[in-house]
């Protein structure tokens, strides 16, 4: 979970506006039947098309070229890829200028690890 953290925030740090000293929120919520919702929002560049809000989070798949931003294209497959194990589910929000907001939801039980 500190990995899953550390690469949302890292991000929210890297695609800030260069105008404006980025902003991150992060929030939580507890529903019966989905349990943990967590989000991290920031104020930074978003996406240019929400149709790349599930591409982003494949392996080695980059929006913006080595040049612009730093990265290895891998830090938000790690979290999908912690989010699954922990039987969840990660998706983000964006609207280019407008900054994203990255949530995950994560069951108040573990199945079968003693999780929870």
């Amino acid at each position: 979970m500190r990995q899953l953290f550390q690469n949302l925030l890292e991000n929210a740090l890297k695609y800030h506006k260069e105008d404006t000293p980025p902003k991150v929120e992060i929030d939580s919520s507890y529903k019966t039947q989905e349990g943990w919702t967590i989000n991290i929002k920031d104020n930074g560049i978003g996406l240019n098309d929400e149709k790349f809000s599930e591409r982003i989070f494949a392996p080695l798949e980059r929006l913006h070229g080595n040049s612009t931003y730093e990265g290895t294209g891998i830090g938000l497959a790690i979290c999908k890829k912690i989010i699954t194990r922990h039987r969840g589910s990660i998706f983000v929000k964006s609207r280019e200028g407008e900054g994203a907001t990255f949530s995950f939801i994560l069951p108040k039980k573990q199945p079968g690890n003693g999780i929870g």
